[in-house]
């Protein structure tokens, strides 16, 4: 997965639209956001987190919280992002809930959160905030929380992937690799040793128990 252009409205400290082109950083997919601090570079992770998942990069950030706000009441608080999978561009939008004006008088309603994923090949979007998120990870092959340990490595986190336990790492590890095809093999081959290995030591066994019960007979004297 490799962001194209990601567009904030209204959200974080950005109380108008920003964009940000990934494009123009060329194709390596290596990027190292630096700035002093309290200068947005968390808000970027969150964008991106947001727009594939729904949730912000980090565990102490709501969807709820995300709204700007210094963003005029008539802003509307959303995000779009361009990525690219594979040889593919899709697009994301998606908004969290949050309070707005009424389009007629002076009351304010709720904006529904909701998300919208666009294929590039011209099948109907996917819609609604569960659904994008599930084709989104079917899509990256990360959750939430692998993509922020491998993929997006805000303030250190990668130690904590460093200091994962041996299984969890293989899970993540795993999911990128796509190396589960190879897991099930493995499975499957220890299931057939073991139960060849249980049929060998049932004929053993029987063989024992044959051989102990064949008793010789009795010796006889040879004439000569």
């Amino acid at each position: 997965m490799r962001p194209i252009l990601l567009t904030l409205s209204a959200f974080g400290p950005y109380a108008g639209q920003v964009q940000v082109d990934f494009a123009k950083l060329g194709e390596r997919g290596l990027y190292l956001i630096t700035g002093e601090t309290g200068a947005g570079k968390t808000t970027l992770f969150d964008g991106i987190t947001f727009a594939l998942y729904g949730e912000a990069s980090g565990a102490n950030r709501e969807p709820a919280m995300l709204r700007s706000t210094y963003a005029d009441r008539n802003t509307p608080t959303f995000v779009e992002l361009t990525f690219q999978c594979g040889a593919e561009e899709y697009v994301l939008r998606r908004n969290p809930e949050y309070l707005r004006p009424a389009k007629r008088g002076d009351k304010w309603v709720t904006e529904k959160a909701d998300a919208q994923l666009t294929y590039p090949d011209g099948r109907p979007p996917v819609t609604g905030t569960r659904e994008v998120t599930k084709a989104v990870q079917e899509l990256v092959g990360l959750d939430r929380t692998q993509f922020c340990r491998v993929a997006m490595l805000a303030q250190g986190e990668f130690l904590q992937l460093l200091l994962a336990k041996t299984e969890e790492r293989s899970k993540i590890f795993r999911e990128i690799f796509h190396t589960g095809p190879y897991q099930k093999l493995q499975e499957a081959l220890r299931g057939e040793a073991a139960r060849w290995k249980g049929e060998y030591e049932k004929i053993s066994q029987t063989i024992d128990q044959h051989r102990q019960s064949v008793q010789p007979g009795p010796l006889r004297k040879a004439a000569w």
